[in-house]
């Protein structure tokens, strides 16, 4: 599983720092989910698995790398539970670093 950190300021050691909080607490999630929707149809470490962050608008999204097959199964459910459910989770605690 690759992340990639969008963001249109520069990324200085501050936003380095969150991005490895927000990592952290990313890949589980992620992780779970994956193996929930698809761990008996991909490869088990889901290293094909590619994903995109907004850090000004803290959203998650599966990046164009990931295989078509697996995007489309797992799009909507992805959003919900990740971006509407895990994200607004962390929002507070994320904004008052």
């Amino acid at each position: 599983m690759k992340f990639n950190w969008n963001s249109a300021n520069e990324i200085d050691e501050k936003v380095q720092k969150f991005c490895i909080d927000l990592e952290y607490k990313l890949r589980p999630k992620i992780t779970y989910f994956l193996m929930a929707h698809l761990e008996k149809e991909c490869c088990g470490d889901f290293s094909c698995f590619y994903f995109d962050v907004d850090l000004e608008k803290l959203y998650v999204t599966i990046a164009r790398p990931t295989p078509l097959k697996f995007k489309r199964r797992i799009a909507s459910e992805f959003d919900r539970v990740i971006n509407q459910n895990f994200i607004n989770e962390l929002l507070p605690a994320l904004q008052a670093r």
